[in-house]
């Protein structure tokens, strides 16, 4: 464990208004520790940063803030880890712009764990929710710690399957430690403390900045093996990670979809890109050199009469009963009847419209 004078130099020079983590890697090879940057005056400082950082170095940072993140470490599972640390995780080193110093909450030893990301989309399909449980807990339960970013939908999806599994999951968050966001998400919160990891950049205190999350993308592809998206639109975080991961050299997989929806876009273009197409958590851990497992991909064979035909019409896209209706030759009375007891058996999912999708 640091000395309590070499924590207290960390944190204040991650705290030191307008230095970034560019500046302050240059700092401390030109320095070596944070202590003797602080020790320097500022003609040797603007040397290495700019004036203006270099001023706001000699005066200081708030002491309050420090005080307050001390206070924050007096918890057993809370920790800072930096870049002088042998546990700083060894695969995030190696990316362009790894930062200087990590606020960590959670099983330290999850650092260096062979970790896979999961991201997709906030508002993702019930399909899509599932799959994204699925495979993190296939992969979680075959070794692979699972990270995503602990947004709604298919992040949090991905930590719950994680986390289920043997290997646990780690959320790499855009505020500061002490802040749950989404405020939705505080249960979940509560169990990767417990369970497994919560890591940020940003200090205590740092709200939900809109800049903040595509910074803690490249955290989550840098300190994992390789990245799966499941359902992402064009424009979307997930399509950053997963570029961002590509850069890294990091493997990236894609879930694809019906050709039909707005959510799958994104996972096609990453397939047209290169991506590799995965059915099952197997095609990832194979391609990542682990053994084969044989995933439970379950569907509704052995239902019996006129739900097994209703399923065959349903197909796996999207469908309202008008159109299932029309498909099967059954009443709409007939339809909806089979339609809640599906849904009741977790085989089928209602939307918003009268719309329905399968699950399995």
């Amino acid at each position: 464990m640091k000395p309590m004078q070499e924590i207290e130099s960390w944190l204040a020079l991650g705290l030191v208004d307008g230095l970034g983590g560019e500046s302050m890697r240059r700092l401390l090879r030109a320095f070596s520790t944070p202590a003797e940057i602080f020790s320097a005056n500022i003609a040797a400082l603007e040397r290495v940063v700019k004036r203006k950082v270099a001023y706001n170095i000699v005066q200081g940072v708030d002491q309050k803030r420090i005080a307050a993140t001390l206070k924050w470490l007096e918890e057993p599972a809370n920790s800072i880890i930096t870049l002088a640390d042998c546990d700083y995780p060894s695969l995030l080193l190696n990316i362009p712009d790894p930062p200087p110093l990590l606020y960590f909450k959670g099983r330290r030893e999850l650092l260096n764990s062979h970790t896979l990301a999961v991201v997709g989309s906030r508002n993702a399909t019930p399909q899509g929710l599932a799959n994204a449980e699925a495979f993190a807990e296939a992969a979680s339960n075959a070794g692979l710690c699972i990270a995503s970013g602990m947004a709604s939908g298919v992040d949090a999806a991905a930590h719950r399957g994680g986390l289920r599994g043997s290997a646990a999951s780690i959320a790499v968050v855009g505020t500061g430690l002490d802040i749950v966001y989404p405020a939705g998400n505080r249960e979940l919160a509560h169990e990767l403390a417990e369970k497994g990891a919560l890591i940020s950049e940003f200090p205590l205190g740092t709200p939900a900045i809109g800049s903040n999350f595509p910074r803690r993308n490249r955290i989550i592809s840098g300190m994992s093996r390789g990245c799966l998206v499941v359902e992402a639109a064009l424009r979307s975080g997930s399509l950053i990670t997963a570029r961002q991961a590509l850069e890294q050299g990091r493997e990236v997989f894609a879930v694809p979809g019906s050709i039909h929806s707005p959510l799958s876009k994104g996972c096609h273009a990453l397939i047209k890109e290169g991506a590799k197409l995965v059915e099952s958590a197997d095609d990832i851990l194979c391609e990542l050199g682990y053994r084969f497992m044989q995933s439970a991909m379950l569907d509704a064979d052995g239902r019996d009469g006129e739900e097994s035909v209703l399923l065959t019409h349903l197909g796996h896209d999207i469908t309202n009963i008008d159109t299932l209706c029309v498909r099967s030759g059954l009443t709409i009375e007939m339809v909806s009847a089979m339609l809640l007891a599906l849904e009741l058996d977790g085989v089928v999912a209602s939307l918003p419209g009268g719309r329905y999708q399968r699950l399995r």
